[in-house]
């Protein structure tokens, strides 16, 4: 499966930014999808995951209550809403596609190019 990865820019603290991520192949529903961030000099970041059939999500304690992960298998999209933009989101945001949900970047063998996030103070 190939990811494309999109929706990135320049927003202020306290905005939102919708992120998504289109899949090719007629696989896509059965992988589960991550969305990973990146810093520079820093290890890549787990921050959501959804199930492959969208019924079970998972986040990392930073961004929940912030960020929503969806999915829709009839279109080959996963979603990320990120609300409440803080400056410590700034990051590339990747996204993953893997046979099962997980927090590490080990689980998943398809990634995107990633996509920019910038929040200002």
């Amino acid at each position: 499966v190939q990811l494309q990865a999109s929706g990135g820019g320049l927003v202020q603290a306290g905005g939102s930014l919708r992120l998504s991520c289109a899949a090719s192949g007629r696989t896509f529903s059965s992988y589960a999808m991550g969305w990973f961030r990146q810093t520079p000099g820093k290890e890549r970041e787990f921050v959501a995951v959804i199930s492959w059939s969208g019924g079970s999500t998972y986040y990392a304690d930073s961004v929940k209550g912030r960020f929503t992960i969806s999915r829709d298998n009839a279109g080959n999209t996963v979603y990320l809403q990120m609300n409440s933009l803080k400056p410590e989101d700034t990051a590339v945001y990747y996204c993953a596609a893997g046979p099962h949900s997980g927090s590490y970047s080990a689980t998943y063998g398809y990634w995107g190019q990633g996509t920019l996030v910038t929040v200002s103070s």
